[in-house]
């Protein structure tokens, strides 16, 4: 069984980069200059920003379904993201120093099983989630913050 870990396309927040704080305002979202490394995970590189980088704070909707599991939180996008990063067999540079909250869905949106994932064991949790045929894909959250880091898809 392989996998695949992408970012989210950087065009969804193509009005977002680059905005003024007004329009930022207007969209509940707010830029920020990354303080430190690790801190600042990006969703599009899936990789931490640099001290001094520029990114966008604002609220995603992570899990678009018609079910109860529906999810939105807040996650930072790098200014300068130009490509979705992808991670197939492996993982992102922004799951390595983490512990990883993965909750895993069916094809209808419905959670059917969880686990949390120290740091260095991301792999072995992904691997055995999708060990039950049922899960078609898996959201990956940071589990202090709780916030959305990336979809996990049966490659």
């Amino acid at each position: 069984m392989t996998y695949r870990i992408s970012g989210l396309d950087p065009a969804d927040f193509a009005t977002l980069l680059g905005a003024d704080a007004a329009t930022l305002a207007a969209h509940n979202a707010m830029r920020v200059t990354a303080a430190n490394k690790p801190g600042f995970p990006c969703r599009v590189t899936l990789e931490d920003a640099e001290p001094g980088e520029s990114l966008i704070l604002l609220n995603h909707v992570s899990h678009d379904v018609a079910t109860p599991y529906r999810s939105a939180y807040a996650i930072y996008v790098r200014e300068a993201a130009e490509q979705a990063a992808t991670f197939v067999d492996e993982v992102p540079p922004v799951f390595a120093d983490r512990t990883m909250a993965f909750r895993a869905f069916d094809a209808d949106g419905m959670l059917r099983n969880a686990a949390l994932a120290g740091p260095g064991e991301a792999d072995a949790a992904i691997h055995i989630l999708f060990d039950a045929h049922e899960i078609a894909y898996i959201d990956a959250h940071n589990a202090a913050h709780g916030c959305f880091a990336a979809r996990v898809e049966r490659s």
